[in-house]
């Protein structure tokens, strides 16, 4: 039997930069025609996406493992629609966010695109054509086109939650993708679309300072519990005034105190290195005479209301024993 040649390098390197796939006229440019294609579906060393769309893994993504799968399937998703829409596709809404490097989309989105002008082509085995504005603007990653963020976001808020539509703000935000201007300029995009009257106060929402959607998570909870932070990212010093460390979430208590609270999450704190900094960032904060810490994981943020419960039961007794014991003191004294 003959052995079939292995498959060039340069398609699997192209492979590799679009999250696995790669598209029927990228395989005849380097030489793996229809038969061989259709023989590794067979075997089932390649999977078929849709029309002219090859997955190079043939494990379904529900099976992959490991802290990177979620942001590899969202762009997996991203390059299903523009390769199966062909070059002039341009990645609209959740899956131009995905490319841009935007945390908090859910952890699987639809892969969707849309085309410029009026076409034929519609949407297919689960992959969306969508009809965006004629004034879309977009730029080029890895020589595709994308949205620009402001219209990404546009698209993508009305139809999103609202924990995940303000992790998205925060985290365009925290990278510098837009500012505030920007921001607003994506409201006003989103304007008259469907399903956007529900969104209007979540874009006053938004807080650059969150550094992953676990934060903005954690800090709307609390904000719905009648307990928001009174800051975030807040520096914590010794009592020489040197830094120690900085907490995520943070609330004034009596006597100068801080409440801090922590949030982990396995997308990004599951590297040993980070769990590593996390220890010694606690570490800093519990040795602080100042500061009382609580910590949530992303599995506490699964409860809506968990959180902030938690932080509105701690404030009430720390405020309420201080309230007590200067009561007491007062007692005392007449």
């Amino acid at each position: 039997m003959r052995t079939p040649s292995p498959l060039p390098e340069a398609l699997l390197y192209i492979a590799r930069r679009q999250e696995g796939l790669v598209s029927a006229a990228q395989c005849d440019e380097h030489g793996v025609r229809s038969p061989r294609r259709s023989r590794l579906v067979e075997q089932r060393s390649w999977a078929r996406v849709t029309r002219g769309v090859y997955d190079t893994d043939p494990v379904p993504t529900s099976r992959r493992a490991g802290p990177d799968v979620p942001e590899h399937v969202r762009r997996r998703a991203a390059w299903a629609g523009l390769l199966a829409f062909g070059p002039d596709a341009i990645a609209v809404g959740p899956c131009a966010l995905a490319l841009l490097g935007v945390q908090g989309l859910p952890w699987r989105i639809t892969p969707q695109a849309a085309l410029p002008g009026a076409r034929e082509t519609r949407s297919r085995d689960g992959v969306l054509l969508r009809q965006f504005d004629d004034g879309m603007t977009v730029q080029l990653i890895d020589g595709r086109y994308v949205a620009t963020p402001d219209w990404a976001l546009a698209q993508a808020v009305p139809e999103l939650d609202r924990r995940h539509a303000v992790a998205l703000m925060d985290s365009a935000q925290q990278r510098g993708l837009l500012d505030g201007r920007g921001l607003a300029r994506a409201h006003d995009q989103a304007r008259g679309r469907r399903g956007v009257a529900r969104t209007h106060s979540w874009w006053e929402l938004s807080d650059r300072r969150a550094e992953s959607p676990l934060e903005t998570f954690a800090r709307l909870d609390c904000q719905d519990a009648g307990a928001a932070p009174d800051d975030l990212q807040v520096a914590i010093t010794d009592d020489e005034g040197e830094f120690l460390a900085r907490g995520d979430l943070g609330w004034r208590l009596p006597g100068g105190r801080w409440l801090i609270a922590e949030i982990d999450g396995a997308e990004v704190h599951a590297a040993p290195e980070a769990l590593f900094h996390d220890r010694r960032r606690q570490n800093s904060l519990v040795a602080s005479r100042g500061v009382d810490v609580l910590r949530f994981t992303a599995r506490d943020l699964r409860r809506a209301g968990h959180v902030g419960a938690e932080v509105r039961a701690f404030l009430a007794r720390a405020r309420g024993s201080v309230l007590s014991s200067t009561r007491l003191r007062s007692l005392s004294a007449g």
